[in-house]
């Protein structure tokens, strides 16, 4: 087995990405950056996130692992102190492969064309105005929005800045992607919805500045783009997917008890 371990670089993650090395190699694993079967993430969903950006070009052959060495891991199957049984189980087990689905943004501009995959999320927003863009499903005008921006989730995504919105919580085996709205303005003059969108894997939305030049922030997942030369945006559930190896069993509806309602 090809592995690679991304960790989040403080103390205690430097030592377990030390301690895994020295597991694997007993077990004749080898290391390998550039072309890994399986990612280990050592660390916080912050430090899975940046292994899926790192490894997506591989999401056709590539697995993922997470150890979470803090207290909250959304993405991990596995804390600190139990990373020798971590180990032991991907030398004699054979995992089970769970995916699940993600968000394509494609950003247009004069000049062509950029292609994004979100884990988490797709964020949207104004750089020092209001965000005002006309949203489009399936390309027929939905509604004019005006406010702070527009958060697009994937399902596993809807348990973060989605939820926070009063977005629903989505299960993964759903292949959908969720509108949400930030500080919309809603008057007599402005109205939007209101409430999240969740649209089908066979749909699409688009988003269109209504000023051309507006200065806008993308941001995918924890990657910040700032342009003012986008002409549209449409987002889409991906035909690709991110794979977790799964070596016991964590149902989404645990994590997020767990994640939510369970008191540390």
């Amino acid at each position: 087995m090809k592995y690679v371990v991304i960790d989040r670089g403080d103390d205690l993650s430097r030592r377990l990405t030390g301690r895994f090395h020295t597991l694997a190699s007993a077990h004749g694993f080898a290391p390998d950056a550039e072309s890994p079967d399986i990612v280990i993430s050592i660390g916080g969903d912050g430090t899975l996130l940046q292994a899926f950006h790192r490894y997506n070009h591989l999401l056709d052959r590539v697995s993922f692992v997470g150890v979470h060495t803090g207290h909250l891991g959304f993405y991990a199957d596995w804390q600190a102190h139990e990373l020798d049984d971590l180990v032991a189980k991907m030398a004699s087990d054979k995992p089970q492969y769970v995916r699940y689905p993600l968000v394509e943004v494609v950003a247009n501009r004069p000049d062509g064309s950029e292609r994004y995959l979100a884990l988490n999320e797709f964020t949207l927003k104004g750089v020092g105005s209001t965000l005002v863009a006309s949203i489009h499903i399936n390309d027929e005008l939905f509604e004019m929005f005006r406010g702070d921006g527009i958060v697009v989730s994937t399902p596993s995504g809807s348990t973060a800045y989605n939820k926070s919105l009063g977005g629903a919580v989505i299960h993964p085996s759903i292949e959908s992607l969720q509108i949400a709205e930030i500080a919309s303005i809603n008057n007599r003059v402005y109205r939007t919805l209101g409430s999240s969108v969740v649209l089908p894997k066979h749909h699409h939305c688009d988003i269109i500045p209504e000023k051309e030049s507006q200065r806008l922030a993308l941001v995918v997942d924890h990657i910040s783009i700032e342009r003012s030369d986008i002409r549209s945006l449409r987002c889409t559930v991906s035909d690709k997917k991110i794979c977790f190896a799964r070596y016991r069993p964590f149902p989404f509806w645990r994590r997020v008890r767990e994640a939510f309602l369970t008191e540390s």
